[in-house]
């Protein structure tokens, strides 16, 4: 009696064990997969305290004297983003790229050295990453390896309760020298490159600015403040830089399920030519799509400010173009792509019912 007993209790036993292995399972599955597939490029406050002291790992606050109120993480650099543009008042282009030499010569005079973990922040205040974004695009443009962008920045690390001080570290320069065979040109396109592949399948295009803007309903300005043209690239998508986050308020970045789902349509196997403005917006939408794993990812730098110009050509539409098919699945190769030739002629200047209008002057 007492064996039979005994071996009740164990089968018991073993039944309640299976039970909750079982409904830790069916909760696993039931949960979305937490993890972005390039989550390496973004840092938590958690992951920066336990890193910030690693050898190699360097800390780059990278808001505008204008915007900073003099609270850093300890140990950061101050390197200001707007360090990396400047304005060409001959083609009336404000926040352009400095270039690969220059910005090389800022990377290294602020003591990054090319094998370096960059953390780059900012603040929910200064738009919670997109700043980070654009330095993260130099970055990768550069083919520097380790580069993160810190979560809704300094905002996050002083909320798990990290110390801030007054003082920016003063490194000690260095040389950063990309090699030139590491260097992707083909991450900073102009409109030269655009033109010949808008009827290319391969190229998605994504304008990240707000939908009054994609539509021509809300202009956008030169650099002297002339309004520039209304609409937008011909075949480009609209989803707003803003939709990225949870909410604008503190600017938290959605799961990886309900990005998938804001990108629904978008092939992570093809190309994805983000733009907005001026390549703020633009590049904080190129660095999300990177961390979800997009590989062919190309920022239009000079933006609405060249294409928009009413000294240029380019032709231009106002009807909203809607993404259809399925979520974007993480792509199954992180580097490589195929570039081909233009499959259609694009005529300058027509209109159709797609809502093309003449390129004006």
């Amino acid at each position: 009696m007492k064996k039979d007993k005994r071996i009740r209790h164990i089968v018991i036993a073993a039944l309640l064990l299976l039970g909750v292995f079982w409904s830790a399972a069916a909760a696993f599955n039931d949960n979305p997969k937490p993890d972005y597939p390039n989550d390496r490029f973004l840092a938590t406050a958690q992951w920066l305290q336990s890193h910030k002291e690693d050898i190699g790992v360097v800390v780059v606050d990278v808001r505008e004297d204008k915007h900073f109120d003099d609270k850093l993480i300890p140990g950061a650099v101050r390197m200001p983003w707007g360090q990396f543009r400047y304005n060409d008042v001959a083609v009336n282009m404000g926040g352009l790229f400095v270039g690969i030499e220059r910005s090389q010569q800022i990377l290294g005079a602020h003591g990054i050295a090319r094998n370096d973990t960059v953390v780059l922040y900012d603040s929910v205040a200064r738009d919670g990453g997109a700043t980070s974004s654009y330095i993260f695009w130099v970055l990768d443009l550069l083919g520097h390896r380790n580069i993160k962008v810190l979560e809704r920045g300094i905002d996050s690390w002083i909320e798990v309760g990290g110390e801030t001080v007054s003082a920016a570290r003063k490194p000690e320069p260095v040389l950063y020298q990309a090699p030139a065979d590491e260097i992707e040109m083909r991450k900073w396109v102009k409109a030269d490159f655009i033109m010949p592949r808008l009827g290319d399948p391969y190229y998605q295009i994504l304008d990240v600015r707000s939908r009054e803007e994609y539509l021509g309903e809300k202009p956008d300005v030169g650099l002297d403040g002339t309004i520039l043209k209304l609409g937008h690239i011909p075949t480009a998508y609209n989803i707003n830089y803003v939709l990225n986050w949870t909410g604008t308020d503190t600017k938290k970045m959605k799961s990886y399920q309900d990005l998938q789902q804001l990108y629904k349509g978008l092939d992570p196997n093809r190309a994805v030519v983000p733009y907005c403005h001026s390549a703020r917006r633009g590049a904080f939408g190129y660095f999300v799509l990177r961390l979800m794993g997009f590989a062919d990812v190309l920022l239009y730098e000079p933006s609405w400010m060249e294409w928009g110009s009413q000294r240029y050509y380019y032709p231009i539409e106002t009807a909203e173009n809607i993404l259809k098919g399925s979520p974007p699945t993480e792509t199954t190769r992180e580097s490589g792509y195929r570039q081909t030739e233009l499959e259609t002629d694009v005529k300058s200047g027509s209109k159709n019912k797609s809502g093309y209008i003449s390129c004006g002057g």
